[in-house]
């Protein structure tokens, strides 16, 4: 019960980042290390984080798509695997479905917010402020709660029936998430790329390449050189110029061969 609790607690945890300046604080990445240390197992939160961070960069709102909910997929992912014992594969396949279970639940709150909204927009009618301000509290509470009890649920109720799910799953379908986990950065990158990639930066990537694949140089070395090469070329070092204050003297304005003018 108090492991359900706090790995709920985690969940919300995330689901505040929107309120907390979006620190990404909803990521895996950051979430599954708290979900290892809640169950005992860090290392592994850590991995399972890495892994579906990777599963999960792509998943941004972009117009009217909603992607599949980071934060509670990626916590009851971490949270089933570590808890029976297994590894990223049956994170990686664990994750995406809740995650879009999730997110339908979520798009049926948003009509019981839209009725909610009319609270608000009553009081900008009137003047009234509080209603604004309390209809955004209730509705950002109805939220917190909804994630809290979704996988504070999911957790307590599920384990059993997740565990007899996994055990019915094929041997070689899981042994092809490993594989495909494999290829999980590769394709995280490439979803990078087609976002950033310009012509002016397609000789660093193979400047990179090549310390790595030929020089054998570590990956934080290849950081430490890139972040330099900004300091430099960017003009992060340099002394900002101070603002020029002139200072004339009184007898330059009253006399002179330029009053002549």
């Amino acid at each position: 019960m108090l492991e359900a609790i706090l790995i709920g607690l985690v969940a919300v945890l995330g689901r505040f980042d929107y309120q907390m300046g979006t620190s990404y604080l909803f990521r895996p990445i950051t979430l599954s290390p708290i979900v290892g240390l809640v169950l005992g197992d860090f290392k592994t939160g850590i991995i399972i984080g890495a892994n579906l961070e990777l599963l999960f960069m792509g998943a941004i709102s972009i117009g009217a798509y909603l992607p599949p909910d980071v934060v509670v997929g990626g916590v009851l992912a971490t949270a089933f695997a570590i808890t029976l014992g297994e590894g990223v594969e049956v994170a990686i396949a664990l994750a995406m479905p809740i995650g879009l279970i999730s997110v339908g639940m979520e798009n049926l709150l948003n009509i019981v917010y839209s009725i909610l909204l009319r609270i608000a927009d009553k009081g900008a009618r009137e003047g009234n402020s509080k209603a604004i301000l309390w209809d955004h509290r209730l509705i950002g509470f109805i939220t917190v709660l909804s994630t809290f009890l979704l996988t504070f649920l999911a957790f307590w109720l599920g384990v059993d029936v997740v565990q007899g799910v996994l055990e019915g799953i094929p041997e070689f379908i899981i042994t092809g998430l490993g594989a495909a986990a494999g290829l999980l950065p590769a394709m995280g990158f490439a979803m990078l790329m087609t976002m950033i990639l310009k012509k002016e930066i397609i000789p660093f990537y193979f400047i990179g390449f090549v310390l790595v694949a030929y020089l054998n140089m570590p990956i934080f070395g290849v950081a430490i050189l890139g972040v330099s090469y900004v300091l430099v070329n960017y003009g992060f070092l340099k002394k900002q110029p101070e603002s020029a204050v002139i200072t004339e003297n009184a007898d330059d304005f009253d006399g002179g061969e330029d009053d002549d003018f």
